[in-house]
């Protein structure tokens, strides 16, 4: 397809730890004004978009330390593969078993317009929450696309 613009892509880890519950996974509440009344649907694997000269597992860990504020963890990165959103974003994700703390998380913000048409910028956390929650609770929080990762995960935990 020529002329065709190429789809925005995203890279992201789902941390995941286990419990005498279970599996839990971690994950965050989108920041900003669109989101701030929202819940289903409202919540994201940390993750952010790359560029052609970065790959995406570079950009999975870049993105958890800037949307977390903590360093990525080290361990055995189980690939996820790809999911495509309904906006056409193809998010590329990696499962670590892992454990922190929800308390210790220092979000990166972003700025935007607020209110539109104001002239007024403000500043909004990328996550105002991180939680971690039960696959089954994940996945009527999550956007819809990431629940495959949660498929994936748990057919590799089996």
């Amino acid at each position: 397809m020529s002329g065709a613009r190429h789809p925005k892509r995203s890279a992201g880890l789902l941390l995941f730890r286990r419990t005498g519950q279970g599996v839990e996974v971690l994950v965050g509440h989108m920041g900003g004004p669109f989101f701030a009344r929202r819940d289903a649907g409202a919540w994201t694997l940390p993750k952010g978009e790359y560029e052609p000269d970065e790959t995406a597992w570079d950009a999975a860990r870049r993105e958890f330390r800037e949307e977390l504020g903590l360093p990525p963890p080290d361990g055995e990165a189980i690939a996820l593969g790809e999911v495509t959103q309904t906006n056409g974003k193809i998010v590329t994700a990696w499962a670590v078993e892992a454990d922190l703390d929800p308390a210790s998380v220092v979000p990166g913000t972003f700025t935007m317009e607020w209110p539109p048409r104001s002239g007024r910028r403000e500043e909004f956390p990328e996550l105002d929450r991180v939680e971690w929650m039960t696959p089954e609770r994940a996945r009527t929080l999550l956007v819809s696309a990431q629940t495959v990762f949660l498929d994936r995960l748990a057919e590799h935990s089996a």
